[in-house]
């Protein structure tokens, strides 16, 4: 055992190393590591597909961490996942009719060609979370949109699945209306656990007992229900923690994953010749998705990026696959060839998909645009022409630096919030605040007309989020002679990282409360001094 294990590290880290030399995403030597192992004869790791799950749940559970499931209503969410669903179906049919005609592939029935396709029109929930993960792009727009998209896919991946086997989910699953709001309840308080050992292993059991494991003993997903979970613990302080303190377990076991695709088969040249074929479909894909984002109203480089990270295939193509193959109303050439094509998808993905996304956003330049009164409100440029001091980031500390610059010292003030419902509040209050999370580098395109832009302020709860916002405003030259940047910093080594950046007006957010405290109790000491009868004496 400890051999194989000694085998599997040196493999798999050597090609995610020569991927990375070669610069191209440690991923792609992962996939290629599965197929070495398989094919020189190294046995499976009887754990591989228990670790490989377990990747899968934590990246959802992480995903659940950030989520607004108020995305999902989103015009731009359920009609782009349900047209584009029904449109490659259509295309993808006729494309593997055509296949079977000139005998690249089995002939099959049309309605499992339907079915085929069907799943072949969703997207890789592993592979494009893992590429707004990296680019930390989970709270951009185009990100909301392709989670949004990707979970409308699963929940109808996970009814087709269970049709195709003829199961269905235990009648108990009905409890869960019970379960859930209860989970709800107890765990409001979550947070106090810290987020040490005992909070990092409070999230693992959330993210895995009541999440993946309970659900798939329902006869649900269990990935879906450790998104769910992640939702649930979202709202509460804490959420933005716990997600960092699981990360570096969340990606090594995503590794396990990308490892045991190339443990499905051997393929044969004929089907790699069938998986390479499929290949082709992902162009009309990228295409529709975009065709569909754009007449909805949302800038190319949005349309384009999330064109980009969706054009792929999804690891439930090979469930199905598998799943048909068992049952005997699917072919084993289909699942080599599926092997194939979700492999290539993900390599394709990775390529087209660099951290960087100046490829997406040259593509977009080339493309027709939308008149600014004709986009999407939630992508249309944002006017600072009035402004001369920007908060980034509304809550308490936000606000009342907000208040400050405006009633003391007279600034025009606008506040930056990614939370609508808090936005929506602050507006009702004479707070005036636009939407948008500074941290994404879209927020920072759209702006215009920021030139008498004075003060900016970084208040965001996190050292990470203001960190990110500093950064993405150096790279579209925000920073300029005469414009203060500050921030606020909780901890000491907060205060230093910031400036080591280049910042010279940093707060220690405990001092300047110290400070402040101090002031006005010398304050109130001096007035109730002056409010003192004086001794002749």
């Amino acid at each position: 055992m400890g051999e194989l294990l000694v085998t599997y590290l040196v493999v798999v880290f050597g090609l995610g190393l020569l991927a990375r030399l070669l610069r191209l995403p440690p991923l792609i030597g992962y996939l290629g590591a599965g197929f070495l192992l398989h094919a020189i004869g190294v046995a499976e790791l009887s754990a591989l597909p228990m670790l490989a799950d377990l990747g899968v749940a934590l990246m959802l559970f992480a995903i659940g961490l950030h989520l607004d499931l108020r995305v999902l209503l989103r015009v731009e969410v359920w009609l782009t996942a349900g047209a584009h669903m029904l449109a490659m179906t259509v295309i993808g049919a006729v494309f593997l009719a055509v296949l079977g005609l000139v005998g690249l592939a089995g002939p099959e029935p049309l309605h499992k060609l339907l079915e085929l396709a069907l799943v072949l029109s969703f997207s890789s929930t592993i592979m494009v979370l893992k590429v707004l993960a990296d680019r930390d792009d989970e709270q951009s727009l185009y990100g909301r949109i392709c989670i949004g998209v990707l979970i409308m896919q699963d929940v109808i991946a996970v009814v087709l699945i269970a049709v195709s086997t003829g199961s269905a989910p235990s009648p108990w699953s009905l409890g869960l209306l019970v379960i859930v709001p209860v989970l709800v309840v107890i765990t409001r308080r979550w947070h106090r656990l810290g987020d040490g050992d005992l909070g990092a292993l409070f999230g693992l059991a959330m993210a895995l007992v009541p999440g993946y494991a309970l659900f798939e003993y329902l006869g649900l997903s269990g990935g879906l229900g450790s998104l769910l979970m992640g939702v649930i613990l979202s709202k509460h302080t804490g959420a933005d923690k716990l997600a960092r303190t699981m990360f570096t377990l969340k990606e090594l076991l995503l590794v396990c994953f990308f490892v045991e695709i190339g443990f499905e088969g051997v393929p044969t040249l004929r089907d790699v010749i069938d998986g390479l074929s499929l290949l082709l479909l992902l162009p009309v894909q990228a295409a529709v998705y975009w065709l569909l984002l754009w007449l909805l109203g949302l800038r190319n480089r949005t349309s384009v990026l999330a064109s980009l990270l969706l054009a792929n295939y999804s690891e439930f193509a090979l469930i199905l696959a598998a799943v048909g193959v068992q049952a005997g109303w699917l072919s084993t050439q289909w699942l080599n060839a599926l092997v194939i094509a979700v492999t290539g998808g993900f390599i394709l993905s990775s390529l087209s998909n660099p951290l960087a996304t100046t490829f997406g956003t040259r593509l977009a330049m080339r493309l027709p645009k939308h008149a600014p009164e004709r986009l999407h409100r939630d992508d249309r440029p944002i006017d600072l022409a009035n402004a001369e001091a920007v908060v980034l980031g509304m809550g308490r500390v936000g606000r009342m630096a907000y208040l400050q610059l405006r009633d003391v010292h007279g600034y025009r003030v606008l506040g930056v919030e990614h939370d609508a419902a808090l936005v929506t509040t602050l507006r009702s209050h004479g707070f005036r605040v636009v939407e948008g999370d500074a941290t994404d580098r879209d927020f920072w395109l759209r702006v215009r007309e920021d030139a008498g832009v004075v003060v900016v302020v970084l208040a965001m709860p996190t050292q990470t989020a203001n960190l990110g916002a500093l950064g993405e405003l150096r790279l579209v030259g925000g920073e300029r002679p005469g414009r203060v940047i500050s921030a606020i910093a909780k901890y000491t080594e907060d205060v230093d990282e910031f400036e080591r950046a280049g910042l010279s007006t940093v707060v220690h957010l405990y001092a300047g409360a110290g400070e402040t405290l101090a002031d006005r109790a010398a304050e109130a000491r001096a007035e109730w001094s002056d409010g003192m009868p004086r001794s002749d004496g």
